[in-house]
């Protein structure tokens, strides 16, 4: 089991784990990203709009707070969270560490691989089973990228986990994305606020 019990007994002082070319190639933050493109605004993440994309808000029950934005795409799901960081560390290092010790309680497995975005995981994790049915194991990847003052994590299931055609499809909509931190105080590792969509998320008819 990791010794990482509590988020607040992590120290901040990581490097940052970012694509060598992430300010020119994404994911972007606000300050980058081009603004004649057709973004959704979504809060604290705009998305492009493309052929085939089917967007979706995962709210909380409880306070009715959007917590994560779902993309369907390619035969696959992209789950995005934001989240605010410091300016001058990383929260990619110490994030992998707990997702890999909280899949391990779960009964499940992490290995940490090198990927388009640096280091992330691939995990096997349990999903229960119905009556009379085996149980059997989700294959997820769990990517992140640290950017100016935001750090955005990305769950990728479904055939993007396991084919390299459908992986380089999401892993381009993941780079597409731009982070809108704001200029509001936030703690570091609290969630950017996200929002319903002003607009429709069509694709734009050219």
């Amino acid at each position: 089991m990791s010794d990482i019990e509590n988020i607040d007994d992590i120290p901040v002082d990581q490097p940052k784990s970012a694509p060598g070319d992430r300010a020119s190639a994404g994911p972007f933050d606000e300050s980058e990203a081009n603004p004649v493109r057709p973004y959704v605004d979504l809060g604290g993440v705009k998305v492009l709009p493309r052929e085939g994309l089917h967007l979706r808000l995962e709210v909380e029950e409880g306070t009715k707070r959007v917590v994560a934005i779902g993309l369907d795409y390619a035969n696959s799901t992209l789950q995005v969270q934001p989240f605010a960081a410091p300016r001058t560390s990383g929260l990619w290092h110490e994030i992998r560490a707990q997702i890999t010790d909280q899949i391990a309680r779960q009964g499940g497995t992490t290995t940490v691989r090198e990927g388009p975005f640096g280091p992330e995981l691939l995990a096997q994790i349990p999903v229960a089973a119905a009556e009379g049915q085996a149980a059997h194991m989700r294959l997820a990847r769990f990517i992140g990228v640290d950017g100016p003052r935001w750090f955005l994590r990305g769950v990728i299931a479904g055939e993007a986990a396991v084919d390299p055609a459908a992986a380089a499809q999401v892993e381009d909509l993941f780079r597409s994305i731009v982070v809108v931190r704001g200029s509001t105080p936030m703690p570091p590792r609290d969630l950017i606020p996200l929002r319903m969509p002003a607009a429709s998320t069509g694709a734009p008819t050219a």
